[in-house]
């Protein structure tokens, strides 16, 4: 298996405590940059109003596999939760696409750290990515119905 990055994120957040858990409530603008090589991918994309966003947390530790919650001291196991911690530390989120310019897309809803590779992107549509009615039976099912940055 070989991964290849094709780009980079850049991000106001330098520390891992800097970024929000979930990037969808946060107002920060963050950058992200399509290596030259790859602009043939971008094809289209300006008519995308929000992508899937998959990025390498590259400064976790990779062989924790439970993690304590923002919503319980009780451990999940990282493949019951999205602890950025895992065995492969594949970020997953939606951000809406603010402007494009070259190689260079503005976007809001990514809690990505600065330099964060980017593994790919992909058109979010409602269509198909939203399911109604999901659970995560330990989570609130209002746990994300505001925008505060969930850092508690």
């Amino acid at each position: 298996m070989e991964l290849k990055a094709i780009g980079v994120i850049h991000s106001p957040y330098i520390e891992p405590d800097d970024a929000p858990i979930q990037g969808r409530p946060a107002e920060e603008i963050l950058e992200i940059e399509v290596f030259p090589e790859y602009m043939d991918g971008m094809k289209g994309i300006d008519q995308v109003s929000h992508l899937i966003v998959l990025y390498w947390c590259d400064r976790v530790d990779r062989g924790i596999l439970q993690s304590i919650t923002p919503f319980s001291n009780d451990p999940k196991g990282v493949f019951a939760c999205r602890a950025q911690m895992r065995p492969n530390p594949i970020a997953f989120c939606i951000a809406e696409v603010l402007e494009r310019n070259e190689n260079i897309l503005r976007v809001k809803g990514i809690e990505a750290l600065e330099g964060s590779p980017l593994l790919d992107l992909k058109p979010y549509s409602s269509a198909i990515d939203s399911i109604e009615g999901i659970r995560i039976g330990w989570m609130p099912a209002d746990a994300f119905a505001s925008r505060r940055k969930y850092r508690e």
